[in-house]
């Protein structure tokens, strides 16, 4: 499956076949909270968040691709991440979406 984030494919006729998404909502235990509490009044990466994030885009990307082929498409278009804040603090979802293609 190609995941492309231009609205066209350079050089190739496609159909549309519709919009195509996945998401998840992720969350680290309590322990990784208290470490990220401390890390903010040092400064630096907060580790525990940057992997969560990572899986949680892993996630959504796997949900969206397995989405566009149950509709037998070749690729997507247009991809784009969205991240929100769920339960202030404890909790993300994290949405990959973009347009389903089939190749003429």
């Amino acid at each position: 499956m190609k995941l492309i984030n231009l609205n066209y494919i350079p050089d190739q006729e496609f159909s549309v076949l519709g919009l195509v998404k996945g998401n998840t909502v992720q969350s680290k235990h309590i322990g990784k909270d208290i470490g990220a509490g401390f890390k903010t009044i040092v400064g630096g990466e907060i580790k525990g968040y940057t992997e969560m994030l990572q899986e949680a885009r892993q996630i959504a990307t796997e949900r969206m691709i397995t989405e566009a082929e149950s509709l037998s498409a070749d690729a997507i278009i247009n991809v784009r991440f969205d991240c929100s804040e769920l339960m202030q603090g404890s909790a993300v979802e994290m949405l990959a979406y973009g347009t389903a293609v089939k190749f003429k």
